[in-house]
């Protein structure tokens, strides 16, 4: 975290622009406490706008005087302009104390508040390490608004932890799993679907829990009958011949990719494209068979970031995902951590990627419409020098939230992350401290967020 944060609160942070808006720089403790009769003051620039002196003429600059309030805070009032990071520079006696930041934003980001997390966890229901559970915990833990658990041909698993943690946590614990179909090697996350796409065709993993009960492989207690393994088989090599592919293999799996699609549009889903340029041993896809689902879009999103940390799958899937954007090609960017083990200290990847989504509600529905309508940027923390992908307006308002935001943020995370795991295992005094703590994150960023 920066030091400054350390010393001093500023909110809001993110507001909309084009406006005069108050400020409040708090100090955190007498040792930077402003003095009661002095008056300082505060330069605003806004960042863009280069270096005042050597571009006299440019806008968004501004200075004004403030005086401590009884509270001891100080308010700035200043006209914000447009979209972009202000500084605040606060001088007492032309000596600089603290420079901060805030960002004005345009008029569609109203309501929208930034929630980070991961669209493909994995756990020991599948090939992870942990529980269901525990895995949710440990990631609230890590700093995480919202999560799915994705385990490998099973949807029942991410059941299981939004059962787990009730109405004890604010976090989001979205239904999804990781789709496997017979004839398709083509890896396939469904997030926030209402049904099991894998519990569609009978004999699947997700029978071991669900069988026949729909409690297990449904949100809602609906979902479309499974096929048996030949009318599923029959059904893909019909609507293969229509697929304009030489190689039957490459027919078959674009076949089941469409399949998929049409019932993620059915259940209500966000469809992630995920780690094309996997090497294990050679690419997982052929790239020319990967160019043409790009191309021809059976999916939401696109896993730009995860699951490895070299180059040959997240530098090539960024360059990919511009590359196609160019084209004309656009969808949304997402990053994630393809998490085998949520234990960080002894898995280097369990926080290598995630994705900040700019969703009016924390809700399955709220981030699934924000992530349709490309409102997410893809995190990169393969190393402490941070990256992002995606819309280089969504970069710009990321990188303002990891250096000013979410080091705040996940500050109160790791508490709770902490309680969770103990309530999971009975523990009843956590319980009681859930409780206590509920609705914390929602105040902090209407404290920081006045959209």
């Amino acid at each position: 975290m920066k030091p400054v944060l350390y010393d001093y609160d500023i909110y809001p942070k993110a507001f909309v622009g084009n406006t005069e808006k108050t400020i409040t720089i708090q100090p955190l403790g007498d040792h930077v406490a402003f003095r009661q009769d002095a008056t300082y003051s505060v330069q605003v620039l806004k960042v863009n706008q280069a270096n005042m002196r050597t571009y006299p003429e440019r806008s968004g600059r501004s200075t004004v005087t403030a005086t401590p309030d009884e509270d001891g805070c100080l308010r700035v009032t200043a006209y914000f302009e447009g979209e972009g990071e202000h500084y605040l520079n606060v001088h007492l006696d032309d000596r600089c104390i603290c420079t901060l930041s805030v960002y004005s934003l345009d008029e569609d980001m109203a309501g929208r508040v930034p929630q980070r997390g991961d669209l493909h966890l994995h756990t020991r229901r599948s090939d992870g390490s942990q529980s269901p559970a525990i895995t949710a915990a440990n990631y609230r833990g890590y700093g995480y608004d919202f999560m799915v658990i994705s385990d490998h041909n099973r949807y029942y698993p991410s059941l299981e932890a939004i059962q787990a943690f009730g109405d004890v946590s604010d976090v989001a614990i979205i239904p999804g799993e990781e789709v496997h179909l017979p004839l398709n090697d083509v890896h396939y996350i469904n997030f926030g679907g209402t049904y099991s796409i894998n519990a569609l065709v009978v004999g699947g993993p997700n029978d071991e829990k669900a069988g026949s009960d729909l409690a297990w492989r449904s949100l809602d207690g609906n979902a479309p009958d499974p096929l048996t393994r030949e009318e599923y088989q029959d059904m893909i090599r019909e609507r293969a011949k229509n697929v304009p592919l030489a190689n039957e293999s490459e027919r078959l799996s674009y076949a089941v990719l469409e399949w998929t699609y049409e019932h993620m549009q059915k259940n209500g889903g966000f469809g992630v494209f995920v780690h094309p340029y996997w090497l294990c041993q050679c690419m997982q896809i052929p790239e020319e068979y990967t160019r043409f689902i790009y191309e021809n879009h059976p999916f939401d999103g696109f896993e730009v970031l995860g699951g490895e940390n070299y180059f040959g799958q997240n530098g090539f899937q960024t360059a990919l995902y511009y590359e196609m954007r160019a084209k004309g090609i656009d969808t949304a960017a997402v990053g994630a951590t393809d998490s085998h083990s949520s234990h960080a200290e002894h898995n280097r990847n369990a926080l290598i990627c995630s994705t900040i989504v700019f969703a009016k509600e924390n809700t399955r529905e709220g981030l699934i419409e924000a992530l349709k309508d490309k409102y997410s940027v893809a995190v990169d923390t393969i190393s402490a020098e941070y990256r992002l992908v995606g819309d280089f307006r969504w970069i710009r308002y990321g990188s303002f939230l990891m250096e000013n935001y979410f080091p705040v943020h996940d500050l109160v995370c790791q508490t709770e992350g902490h309680y969770l795991k103990r309530h999971f295992n009975g523990d009843k005094r956590a319980t009681e401290v859930l409780k206590a703590m509920k609705g914390q994150l929602p105040e902090l960023q209407k404290k920081y967020f006045d959209l």
